[in-house]
């Protein structure tokens, strides 16, 4: 029997992507995973790594060459449809992109191209704005169908007091959930 595929879409939060790889590693034991970066995720180097080095490590994840732009990402949806599409880390800017519908990276493709077969999407939040400037798009997020989230807390509330990011030792138990059409519980997270 053929594992489950899950879309694995990755965003610019990159103080995130350590933990996220070592987290989606027993991900790749379950499912068949399909990688996905968005634009600014496949082109920029920062301090925690350079974009290279990513993509290098999902291809050794998934065993896959990394979706990266829009045409690439648009089959995804009806000729080569996932089971579940998991965007970890989002960031507050795609966030706000799902929340309103729009499409204007591989991340966001591969998420409306998924919705079509109307089949979940879950979000690992990691965004400095959350309580702030996101909240009103998680509010929406929360209440649309076929979105689901990662348990999320704030992850510095002295330094950085309206910063959100999801517990990413839940990913394999919120994308279970989601395959069962319900939300993990609690969402909020200490």
């Amino acid at each position: 029997m053929s594992k489950p595929c899950l879309g694995l879409a990755l965003c610019g939060s990159y103080c995130t992507y350590e933990t996220l790889f070592r987290a989606a590693a027993p991900l790749a034991e379950h499912y068949d995973l399909v990688p996905i970066l968005s634009d600014t995720a496949a082109e920029t180097d920062s301090r925690f790594g350079t974009a290279v080095e990513h993509i290098e490590k999902l291809m050794e994840l998934t065993g896959k060459r990394v979706v990266t732009t829009i045409p690439e990402a648009e089959p995804l949806g009806p000729a080569r449809p996932m089971d579940a599409l998991l965007i970890a880390p989002c960031t507050g800017n795609t966030l706000a992109k799902l929340a309103h519908g729009i499409t204007d990276s591989a991340v966001t493709m591969a998420a409306k191209a998924h919705l079509r077969n109307g089949r979940p999407v879950i979000i690992a939040l990691s965004t400095n704005d959350g309580l702030s400037g996101s909240a009103e798009n998680i509010a929406r997020l929360l209440n649309r169908k076929h979105f689901y989230f990662v348990p999320f807390g704030q992850d510095d509330p002295e330094k950085k007091p309206n910063s959100l990011q999801a517990d990413f030792s839940l990913l394999g138990a919120a994308v279970e959930a989601a395959l069962a059409g319900r939300q993990l519980q609690p969402i909020l997270r200490r």
